[in-house]
């Protein structure tokens, strides 16, 4: 009988360890089931970000020999991101050897071929497999847990031995834990007695804003270069320490669709290899087998392309991994009816991200040195093709915009960047730097990725630009994923100059978490003066008002002591403050390295003086913002993490329902993000009334992007624009608005009759996204530090100007033959957005409203329009109440 039961029981252990990893094994019991830990096999239940963790930890407890853990980041909300290193106990025990062979591949050195070859003998490939960026694609990283299992687990499968000694293989189970929390939350909220396919139920439609976004609501599948959040700094920084030849992105999509792997579709950016692209053929071949194995439908080199330098796929390729998005059909859920009546299931999702990320291991450690080589010559070749470039080096000018470029040349050098500085008086291509500059050799290891975030245009392929303008002319939509524009020295305003030779032998490196040089002031007998220049001026005002110190802002230039001070410029008279202001000011400006002014006397040589009705008070504003529903999560998300983190000024979010019963005359300035869907009808016309009679009494209102339309509907009536429709010759397409017949027309070639059949209230063609020059009018205080700026245009808005009987278009997009700055626009939309206007103000009763045409916080990486956004929030107060 004891020989019964123990069968019994050794039965029952394979059994459920079959049931963990999906696949057939001889399972060491020693190694804990994700069942016996937490209560579910995977894919059974949706694993709390909370139970991830605690498995994670005690499959690293029972195999400390075998696996590791690294928390890499903390999330805003506080939850860990951690990833798992599993190999073998052999390669366990060197693994800060490996990192130095890796890091020697990856320095782009020429070593001798023994050396080389010693290396690529001696050294497991790293392949980093990431799960779940966005919190609501949720198979990742119970399919992360189930792989972690497996590998630890088999005994005896000569796949698993194969990757353990061939490779290190990094678990990122959970990138996102705070949008999965808020998706569990969701999902457990409305659950019931079972579980429903149906896509209506309440499990399956998470209230606002959704899991797939982070605390300050970011999509972190766009912010590998922008870095703005703590997830994505901790990510970038754990890939740089490890170099791995591959990396997985594990993503979920509509519930119709199958499964995505690679290779991707078009276009590549040009700066991935041939090589790059054989690979990602290479791997895809392998999952191809392994799905007609086991029956799994899947596509390739469709929808998901290699473009933008922003994506999780992306950025690690440009570096020169393999690096790959894989898309999952989501149950959103546990089950998930399909168009066609077929029922999805969390578990399938959970098994497909498996087997893929399987199979990814699987082929690196079966091509090992293919992998590990091909590696190590993408970083040297990047090196080689800068040489003799004509654009070699990239030169920050920091006479302007000072504190944007020494941000930008922290956030490069995070990215395995060498950012270098270089003294006053400097000189290349004939032009003299006598503030200094920052440097940027292009002959580095990170060449590639530094060409894509650096150069003024990523051109896209001739044959498929071609093709996508075959595509609308046949009334297709275009297959541009994203945008087609994102030049760092554009989006911050920083004065870029490229070079073919510069002298470096006397500059300094710049590290990311160097601090930025203050510029502070003496003690002074009037007063202190912050100059308008850049957002660390801006964060220095914002700073000072809230730690007291009372000031002036200036609309007009003036000279004082020899020096010019811009519009904007803030002064604070050492009489109306405490006797400690320069003090204060110094430490503030420390601390964000920022400029502060000494001023010794009243005296001005030319412009307004202090006293002069040019210069008005300002105080520290009070900022409410429309959030939830009827508003996009990503722009609400993106303008609070600006104005809070970016600006330091706190942000009171106010749902849209309550806006009509809130005490709005509590705040100096309402933000309308982009809205969306529904947006009036959840404001509702008592909440119209609630802003205009805000307005009225004096509050600045500032809309973005879609949130304008709302501002010029004729119910809202707050700012005298209209949205335009696509520009037609309404006589060339025989089209009338009169009853009755209409008149006969005659069509003579394929273009008249493409113009009688176009639709004649169309939006202009949607763009993905281009970076556009806007031009300021510099008689108003709202382009205080501003002549010119660069703005990112998306989508169809095109607005006609505001009349100056009603108010001004402060900045408006530059003509058609200056209009982009970078990237790819249809002609017709370059033609009819020129001189449209960016952003206009209206006064309205005591109070105005401005609108933004395009949203300037997309992302949070249009850096340079910082000082913008901050005009309005701290001017405009000063301008009305």
């Amino acid at each position: 009988m004891k020989l019964i039961a123990s069968l019994m029981a050794a039965l029952s252990l394979c059994g459920l360890a079959h049931a963990q990893s999906f696949l057939d094994i001889n399972a060491d019991p020693a190694i804990p089931t994700l069942e016996q830990e937490i209560g579910h096999a995977p894919g059974d239940e949706i694993t709390r970000p909370e139970d991830a963790i605690a498995y994670m930890e005690a499959l690293a407890e029972a195999a400390p020999d075998r696996m590791q853990i690294t928390e890499y980041a903390e999330s805003w909300e506080g939850r860990p991101l951690i990833y798992a290193v599993i190999s073998s106990p052999e390669n366990m025990t060197r693994l800060e050897q490996t990192k130095a062979n890796l890091s020697r591949l990856a320095s782009g050195a020429q070593l001798s071929a023994q050396d080389r070859a010693d290396i690529l003998t001696s050294t497991p490939a790293v392949v980093w497999l990431s799960y779940s960026v966005h919190g609501n694609e949720i198979s990742g990283t119970d399919a992360g847990l189930a792989l972690a299992y497996h590998l630890l687990a088999a005994r005896g499968d000569a796949i698993v031995d194969q990757i353990l000694r061939e490779t290190i293989i990094i678990i990122d189970p959970m990138q996102n834990p705070d949008g999965r929390a808020r998706f569990v939350h969701s999902f457990e909220a409305a659950r019931g007695l079972e579980s429903f396919a149906d896509r209506a139920s309440a499990e399956h439609d998470e209230p606002w804003p959704a899991g797939r976004f982070n605390h300050y609501l970011f999509d972190m599948n766009r912010d590998w270069f922008a870095l703005t959040q703590p997830e994505t700094r901790g990510r970038v920084a754990g890939i740089l320490e490890w170099n791995p030849v591959v990396v997985v992105d594990a993503h979920e999509m509509s519930g119709d669709s199958s499964y995505f792997f690679a290779p991707a579709a078009d276009p590549f950016n040009p700066n991935i290899t041939d090589a790059q692209k054989a690979k990602q053929a290479l791997i895809g071949r392998n999952h191809a087998r392994w799905f007609d194995q086991r029956g799994y439908d899947y596509f390739t080199r469709e929808v998901y392309d290699a473009f933008y330098p922003g994506y999780g796929d992306m950025w690690p390729t440009l570096g020169g991994a393999i690096a790959m998005t894989y898309e999952q059909g989501s149950a959103r859920g546990l089950k998930f009816e399909r168009s066609d009546g077929r029922v999805l299931t969390y578990k399938d999702g959970v098994e497909h991200h498996f087997i893929a990320t399987l199979s990814t291991a699987e082929v690196v450690a079966n091509n090992h040195d293919l992998f590990l080589g091909d590696f190590a010559t993408y970083r040297q070749q990047a090196i080689a093709d800068a040489r003799g470039a004509s654009d070699r080096y990239f030169i920050f000018d920091l006479a302007d915009r000072r504190w944007q470029a020494e941000q930008l040349a922290r956030r490069l050098a995070a990215q395995d960047i060498i950012v270098q500085r270089v003294g006053p008086g400097f000189e290349a291509c004939g032009t003299r730097y006598p503030d200094g500059a920052i440097v940027v050799d292009r002959a580095q290891p990170s060449g590639k990725r530094i060409a894509t975030l650096l150069q003024k245009e990523t051109n896209l392929p001739e044959d498929f630009v071609d093709e996508q303008e075959s595509r609308r002319d046949r009334g297709l939509n275009h297959e541009l994923y994203d945008v087609t524009a994102w030049s760092l020295p554009l989006m911050d305003g920083v004065t870029s100059r490229t070079c073919a030779r510069a002298n470096l032998s006397n500059a300094t490196r710049i590290a990311p978490d160097d601090a930025i040089r203050a510029i502070t002031a003496s003690t002074s007998a009037y007063g202190y003066a912050i100059p308008w220049t850049d957002t660390g001026q801006a964060k220095l005002a914002f700073a000072a008002l809230q730690d007291g110190a009372f000031g002036r802002v200036t609309s007009e230039a003036f000279i004082a002591e020899g020096r010019s001070f811009p519009r904007g410029t803030i002064v604070f008279p050492a009489a109306a403050n405490e006797v400690d202001l320069g003090a204060r000011l110094n430490a503030i400006a420390t601390e964000i390295g920022a400029e502060v002014v000494s001023l010794r006397s009243s005296w001005v040589e030319d412009g307004p003086n202090y006293g002069s009705d040019k210069f008005t008070p300002v105080s520290v504003p009070k900022v409410a913002m429309a959030w939830g529903e009827g508003t996009s999560a990503t722009d609400a998300g993106a303008a609070r993490y600006v104005i809070e983190r970016q600006l330091g000024l706190p942000v009171t979010p106010i749902r849209v329902r309550s806006l009509a019963r809130a005490d709005l005359d509590r705040y100096d300035v309402i933000i309308l993000p982009s809205t969306s869907y529904g947006f009036e009808g959840r404001l509702g016309g008592g909440g119209t009334a609630a802003l205009k009679s805000y307005v009225q009494r004096g509050g600045v209102l500032v809309g973005f992007g879609s949130a304008v339309s709302y501002l010029a509907d004729e119910d809202a009536g707050l700012l005298s624009t209209r949205q335009e429709l696509a520009y037609s010759d309404a006589e060339a397409n025989g089209k009338e608005d009169e009853e009755g017949p209409a008149k006969g027309t005659l069509i003579e070639d394929d273009e008249a009759y493409e113009a009688i059949v176009a639709h004649s209230h169309a939006s202009p063609e949607d763009v993905p996204g281009v970076l556009a020059n806007v031009v300021a009018d510099t008689d108003h205080w709202l382009s205080s530090g501003y002549d010119a700026a660069v703005a990112l245009y998306t989508g169809s808005g095109i607005y006609q100007p505001l009349n100056a009987a009603d108010g001004t278009n402060v900045f408006r997009f530059a003509g058609a033959d200056d209009l982009v700055a970078s990237g790819y626009l249809w002609e017709e939309n370059r033609a009819q957005l020129a001189y449209k206007p960016f952003v206009m103000v209206q006064p309205e009763g005591a109070g105005m409203v401005i609108g933004f045409t395009q949203s300037p916080v997309t992302r949070a990486y249009l850096n340079g329009l910082d000082l913008l956004l901050a005009n309005a929030i701290l001017f405009g107060p000063s301008h009305t109440r």
